[in-house]
């Protein structure tokens, strides 16, 4: 079981790095070329949602992104830092993707994928990932949250 772990400050600039990392890991992993997109899409709501949180919160922790290699199946969690009581209110979440940078419906040609269509729970990021995978766990606690993805793969002798 190989695991990359990514650690980024709380900066929406670094959303698209991870987004990277996770395709170019998801790809090295076996994941099918056609849910590349998927994972990218996933990954970047998911890390922006961390990002809101961590900044509308104040913590200074980085954002973690685990990207799991197991036999048949790829993995990714990415957690914040964030309390569950401080984040589980529906203006909570809302406000996190205030302070991630999504764009608003007002914000002409904004255009952007997974960007926030106005939904007033703030829910739209978690639901665009529970629309593009299967496997979906979201997880808040004490010390913090997650949210774990996995994709299939090939096995390793079934790589090209």
């Amino acid at each position: 079981m190989a695991t990359v772990e990514l650690r980024f400050s709380a900066q929406p600039e670094h959303v698209r790095t991870a987004r990277l990392v996770a395709a170019a890991v998801a790809r090295r992993s076996g994941v099918d070329e056609a849910l590349l997109d998927e994972v990218r899409l996933a990954v970047g709501e998911a890390c922006t949602r961390a990002v809101g949180l961590h900044r509308l919160n104040g913590v200074d922790l980085p954002v973690r992104v685990l990207l799991t290699e197991e036999e048949k199946k790829f993995s990714i969690e990415v957690g914040d830092e964030v309390p569950d009581e401080a984040s589980g209110t529906a203006a909570a979440r809302a406000e996190a993707d205030d302070a991630a940078g999504r764009p608003h419906p007002s914000t002409p040609g904004s255009g952007e994928p997974g960007a926030d269509d106005g939904d007033d729970d703030g829910q739209m990021g978690l639901a665009v990932i529970s629309g593009l995978v299967d496997d979906v766990e979201v997880i808040a606690g004490p010390t913090g949250g997650s949210i774990r993805m996995s994709w299939p793969t090939t096995g390793p002798g079934d790589l090209p």
